[in-house]
């Protein structure tokens, strides 16, 4: 990467933000380079060393000695120390033949899909580790040819050939290597490689100069660089110093002062370091380009520090130091920025187009611009966006035809992830092959290829595209109508471009008025009446969506340009059009109004039969009350009313075993024990007039609807849950301060599952949503906004996209014991998992569903090839790009027949129906005792005669009564 603004770092420096000083990776990056420096500067001194005087450079490529190439060798190693292959000895023959079937797999997996990125860099680590050099190399080849290489990949590469490098054909190869390698990225340690490589060719024929070249170059790709840019102003310094000669020490005081007018990392010790090297006094122009530059890097230090605190791929900290440098404007570093920040985002289309955009309308520089829009497909291959960029730039700086043509294949080759996408590559391709045609003949070349493009472009999208998404990439025929404007109003073809309007038509399009209406404006521009005419007479009869409009459209021309005659038929036809129109449509409002009336109905009979219920359950309360007169009489007050709480549920005492402890209670306290005692129960209208005033004594939770934005409503929390203030206040005080917690209790005291948490701040209640299904006590917890239902009933709250999300995946077939650490190992290994959700039902149990987000398309995409139909644990998996279905409006509740009685809507009894444990409210004094004799629950069973005498001559007792015999003293 170079441009003419770069070339010249010392013109008009500008600052780049300067990196803590202290920073870890920067001290590493120094060390490193000065170690580097000193092997360097060693190989120079030597080299030099050998060089007779200043006409060394004319010596005859080839003509070095055997020391030169000893010394190259001990370059080339002291270069490619760190990285130099390991011996791998293996123990048994079956791990080589393990290892060469694996080889095998991959070789296989590429013929189908080369695009599998993973799988090349699998391939070439187990071909380098099988020592086969010669594959290792074709591989390495056709990777490159597909995709930028990173960093670390270049490096390997370059030192496994700077390692095999005997003679001067093989430098020059690892010279074109180190070439295409910096192309990539931008990479400082490549850079700094190269220029020490070089080095090592210093005794041959223009060795010197092309040292010289490297570093310039390397000085214009990242010498702004502010963490990474020293070292290589550093290795060039050390390489002129090492260069013993009067006029060499010109050329390191002009990189002295160069470096220091740019603001970078630790540029107070170069400043010393100047001072002591130099023998006069530093001129006041250079002192003042340093303090300038120093007062540039405090501009730029806090998005260099923002840098260095934010964890990779740091898109948004780039993204900030991106808008300020090009607030600033220098070209060098808005393009310095833009490349570190691909280094860590190379996968985000968004970014590479704003670069792309930036250099087509600010440098329009051809070389820089075009390398950078291939850099960009040859990165996200699958953005139909950035091809297109990329065929618009080639057309603009006038690249050959041959060129764009083969680019535009590779471009249907890329794979895009939807079939529009297809349809946009080739509308930008027909586009420019439109734009090479000179309509002012009648035939010519140009022309012929336009219109095969076009048949082809038809062919490939019913082809290629239907068969691979099963969906039609172009519904609305886009291109063939593209097409048929381009024969009407460019080439004077009507009749051609009238039977590509009729192929549009039999594809589905008729039924559509803005279809034919576009046919007609196109008749009406470049053909005749009788075709408008005809056009339109065929739009009144097909048209269904909007046929009013078409006929108005037809006698509107008619008006204005028809005879008599044509007027006549037009309005008889349109008549007759909307005539079977509006009886269609009433046809379909009858329908609708049987709906609606079949809907009353059903509600209506649901009314009746609550109201039957309803007359029923008074008939019942109204006889139980004329049979105990007496008994609300006796005393004024019930049972119930002299407790101070009503008992939570009613027991029977006949026929029903009652506890032990209630049982000894009773003999203790009455001396019955051995007797039959009847109880009265109060009526179900006295039940329920306890229950009601039992509830209105209940504490309600009084909620503020004014505070809803400060509050958020809890869920689904298990109902043995005890103290649940105190359990959920320190989980909920993690996101602010609480102001309350207001949890909801039945009217028995029983934790009802749900709870009200208000916070003081607005934030902490939004921040608090992030807790949603999160898993307390075992059940997954539902936070949502607090919201009145009554005021908002169409609200709902679904935190998860609805819609097609290319990144994220849908996996289904998963076996409930997996959990979501082993799913997440499995789903790293083909790219960066942002999350992974385990979709689990509200009592937090697994269902066998999961959704990964990746960091981008491309990873999801190639986690989809890989992992569809793999097995986990005997079970076959299923992987989808996550688009969920429109989810269906939930019916409304029918009514169902319960046997033995009229239509009862089924919500009467709850949605299990009508329980069988359900008991009669009718007090058991009034019960009929049953034919056979009963049985006493403590003591021997009595007699029928004994049991008869009882039951007739014993006084029946009030609740009242009863009451007062159990609590005497």
């Amino acid at each position: 990467m170079s441009t003419a603004a770069a070339a010249s770092c010392a013109s008009e420096p500008e600052a780049e933000a300067q990196a803590q000083p202290q920073a870890e990776g920067a001290e590493d990056g120094i060390k490193s380079a000065r170690t580097r420096r000193k092997v360097l500067s060693r190989t120079v001194a030597d080299a030099a060393s050998k060089v007779p005087g200043p006409g060394w450079e004319q010596q005859e490529e080839g003509e070095s000695d055997d020391d030169d190439d000893d010394e190259d060798d001990e370059l080339a190693a002291a270069s490619s120390a760190d990285s130099s292959p390991e011996d791998y000895e293996w123990e048994y023959d079956e791990e080589e033949e393990k290892n060469q079937l694996e080889i095998e797999r991959l070789e296989e997996q590429l013929s189908i899909n080369v695009y599998d990125y993973n799988c090349h860099v699998d391939l070439i680590r187990l071909l380098r580790l099988e020592g086969e050099l010669t594959k290792v190399r074709v591989a390495r080849q056709k990777m490159s040819e597909i995709f930028p290489l990173t960093e670390e990949l270049w490096l390997e590469w370059l030192h496994d050939e700077i390692n095999m490098a005997v003679d001067g054909l093989d430098r020059e190869h690892v010279n074109e290597l180190f070439e295409r390698a910096v192309e990539d990225y931008i990479c400082p340690n490549i850079w700094l490689e190269y220029g020490q490589y070089s080095v090592g060719g210093i005794g041959q024929k223009g060795g010197l100069e092309k040292v010289r070249s490297v570093f310039e170059r390397a000085l214009s790709s990242v010498g702004l660089h502010m963490t990474k840019g020293l070292p290589i102003w550093e290795a060039y310094r050390e390489f002129e110093s090492a260069i013993v000669e009067a006029a060499r020490l010109e050329k390191v005081h002009s990189l002295f002062r160069r470096q220091l007018a740019i603001p970078l990392y630790d540029m107070e010790a170069t400043f010393a370091e100047y001072e002591e090297w130099s023998e006069e006094p530093i001129p006041e122009a250079v002192v003042q380009s340093y303090h300038k530059a120093l007062q540039q890097l405090e501009k730029y230090k806090p998005y260099e520090e923002a840098l260095l605190g934010a964890e990779a791929p740091r898109l948004a900290e780039y993204q900030a130091y991106i808008d300020f440098e090009m607030k600033t404007g220098d070209p060098a570093r808005v393009q310095l920025i833009f490349e570190r920040a691909l280094v860590e985002n190379c996968l985000v289309p968004d970014l590479w187009i704003r670069y792309s955009q930036y250099l087509d309308r600010q440098l329009k520089v051809k070389d820089l611009v075009l390398s950078v829009h291939s850099r960009a497909v040859r990165n996200c291959p699958w953005t139909v966006a950035l091809w297109s960029r990329y065929l618009l730039a080639m057309e603009r700086h006038g690249v050959d035809h041959q060129t764009i043509s083969v680019t535009f294949e590779k471009a249907l080759n890329a794979g895009f992830i939807q079939a529009t996408d297809y349809v946009e590559i080739w509308q930008a391709y027909l586009d420019y092959l439109r734009r090479r045609v000179d309509f002012k003949q009648d035939s010519s070349k140009e022309l012929e290829e336009l219109r095969s493009m076009f048949t082809r472009a038809l062919e490939y999208l019913q082809q290629e595209v239907e068969e691979r998404f099963s969906e039609s990439g172009d519904p609305s025929c886009v291109i063939m109508q593209y097409w048929a404007r381009i024969e009407a109003r460019l080439c004077n073809n009507m009749q051609k471009a009238r039977e590509l309007w009729d192929s549009i038509m039999t594809k589905g399009n008729a039924k559509y008025a803005n279809m034919w209406l576009e046919y007609y404006n196109l008749e009406r521009a470049h053909g005749d009446t009788q075709h408008c005419r005809k056009a339109l007479h065929r739009a009144v009869q097909c048209t269904s969506d909007y046929p009013e409009h078409v006929c108005e459209v037809l006698l509107t021309m008619e008006r204005t340009e028809g005879t008599l005659e044509d007027w006549d038929v037009a309005v008889q036809k349109t008549e007759a059009r909307l005539a079977r129109v509006h009886e269609q449509r009433m046809k379909a409002a009858e329908k609708e109004a049987a709906l609606v009336q079949q809907e009353e109905e059903k509600a209506e009979q649901r009314k009746r039969v609550r109201a039957e219920k309803k007359a029923l359950k008074k008939k019942k309360r109204a006889r139980g009350a004329d049979k105990h007169p007496a008994d609300e009489e006796a005393d004024g007050k019930e049972w119930g009313e002299e407790e101070e709480e009503q008992p939570s549920k009613r027991r029977r005492v006949e026929n029903s075993a009652a506890p032990a402890g209630a049982a000894l209670a009773v003999e203790d306290d009455t001396g019955l024990a051995g007797k039959s005692v009847t109880v009265d129960v109060a009526p179900p209208s006295k039940q329920k007039e306890k229950a009601a005033s039992l509830k209105r004594d209940m504490p309600k939770v009084a909620h503020d609807s004014s505070k809803d934005s400060l509050t958020v409503f809890v869920s689904n929390l298990p109902y043995s849950m005890g103290e649940p203030e105190a359990k959920l206040r320190p989980l909920f005080e993690a996101c602010g301060e609480v102001a309350e917690i207001r949890p909801i209790f039945s009217n028995r005291g029983d934790f009802r599952g749900y709870c009200y948490v208000e916070f003081k701040e607005e934030k902490s209640a939004l921040q608090a949503l992030e807790l949603d299904r999160k898993s307390v006590e075992g059940r997954p917890m539902f936070v949502s906004p607090c919201v009145d239902k009554s005021k908002n009933p169409d609200f709902k709250v679904f935190r998860y996209s609805t819609s097609l999300e290319k990144h994220k995946l849908f996996i289904s077939g998963l076996p409930f014991s997996c959990s979501k650490e082993e799913l997440e190992d499995i789903c790293k290994a083909h790219g960066t998992v942002k999350g992974l959700r385990l979709v689990t039902n509200r009592a937090g149990k697994p269902k066998g569903l999961a959704y990964v987000e990746y960091e981008n398309e491309a990873q999801a995409s190639q986690a989809v090839m890989k992992m569809d139909g793999m097995t986990i644990r005997e079970n076959v998996i299923k992987v989808a790009i996550s688009n969920p279905p429109q989810r269906k409006v939930p019916e409304k509740p029918e009514v169902k027949k319960v046997l033995g009685g009229p239509m009862v809507p089924r919500q009467m009894y709850g949605a299990r129906g009508k329980g069988r444990t359900q008991l009669s409210l009718l007090p058991r004094a009034l019960q009929r005792p049953n034919a056979g004799a009963p049985q006493a629950k403590n003591g021997p069973a009595l007699s029928p005669a004994v049991a008869t005498s009882t039951a007739t001559e014993a006084p029946k007792m009030s609740n009242a009564d009863f009451a007062k015999l159990l609590l005497r003293k």
